[in-house]
């Protein structure tokens, strides 16, 4: 492919989320060439809701984003269904590399790919994930609220997410598969504050039976020796990790495995922003879309001055 051949735009959005979306809109509205490259199931796929989204509480994933893809098209931003496979800097910008789609140059590129949520090889854990294991009270509380939680402790940090947890239901237990050592002041902490602890290792996970009204959703958690342990609701956060592409750029990353970012949305790589779940544990849709917004407004003050300095438009 020569020069010639490539198509040059503004700003590459990695990502078709909350962040990338609510970018692209934004980068549109101040007349930038804008293309938003997304492929593959969107994170939250499995959830039957947005929640905590003020004007769209409630609505589903799917409708979501078909919304806000037609409210890109009157600023011409461009949507394709494709995979990015690389992002190359360039001595002026950057070359991004779309799978079955050739190169796109582009003077910035915004990351908004989210994490992958890495599900544990448990049974039925996969066939329950969105629709009876949650790992976000704030997107799915309310909605099962009072009903029995379990909480699958798979680090010390979350026997604290199980007390916060109380604040939606007071019927709630704890699972440690003794992963870890439980000091006798937190596990006091919890059994005061009505949390119940179970240590036994976990065997499977039971939906009801198919012709039940709990039919698709959690039933039980059944552990090693066969016990079975009522529970409605199990909040279980997976390990999350970086995209290939995130990966293969080798930006820097914070303790938590989260890429930094410094006050303006850049990454430790000049010219290359990041914006949404893939900087912060603080994840939700309306967090990813104002911190898309944010970056869009960052990246296009970089670009106007850019612009204005070299006489061009």
């Amino acid at each position: 492919m020569t020069g010639q051949d490539v198509e040059t735009v503004d700003v590459v959005i990695v990502g078709g989320g909350p962040a990338g979306l609510n970018a692209a809109l934004t980068l549109g509205r101040a007349r930038k060439r804008v293309l938003l490259c997304d492929a593959g199931p969107p994170r939250n796929a499995a959830a039957e809701h947005i929640h905590g989204f003020v004007t769209r509480d409630g609505t589903p994933p799917r409708e979501f984003r078909q919304i806000a893809r037609e409210q890109l098209r009157p600023y011409g931003v461009q949507l394709r269904e494709a995979r990015v496979e690389a992002v190359q800097t360039l001595a002026s910008g950057f070359q991004v590399v779309l799978q079955g789609a050739g190169a796109v140059s582009a003077r910035r590129v915004l990351l908004a790919t989210g994490m992958v949520d890495v599900l544990p090889d448990l049974p039925g854990f996969r066939e329950l994930w969105g629709k009876s294991i949650f790992q976000c009270p704030y997107c799915h509380g309310w909605e099962v609220q009072g009903q029995a939680f379990g909480v699958l402790a798979t680090q010390p940090p979350l026997l604290d997410f199980a007390l916060f947890l109380t604040g939606w239901s007071p019927h709630i237990t704890v699972f440690t598969e003794q992963r870890f050592e439980l000091p006798p002041e937190q596990r006091e902490r919890l059994l005061r504050a009505g949390v119940q602890l179970e240590e036994r290792r976990i065997r499977r996970l039971l939906p009801g039976a198919e012709d039940g009204a709990r039919a698709g959703l959690l039933e039980a958690v059944e552990l090693e020796d066969g016990t079975r342990v009522a529970r409605e609701v199990l909040f279980a956060p997976p390990p999350q990790q970086q995209s290939r592409v995130v990966q293969q750029l080798g930006l820097a990353l914070d303790e938590l495995g989260c890429v930094r970012v410094n006050a303006h949305y850049e990454t430790s790589i000049p010219g290359i922003y990041a914006a949404g779940d893939l900087t912060t544990r603080l994840q939700g849709a309306v967090i990813a879309a104002a911190a898309g917004c944010a970056a869009a407004s960052m990246l296009n003050h970089a670009l106007n001055l850019e612009s204005a300095e070299h006489g061009s438009r």
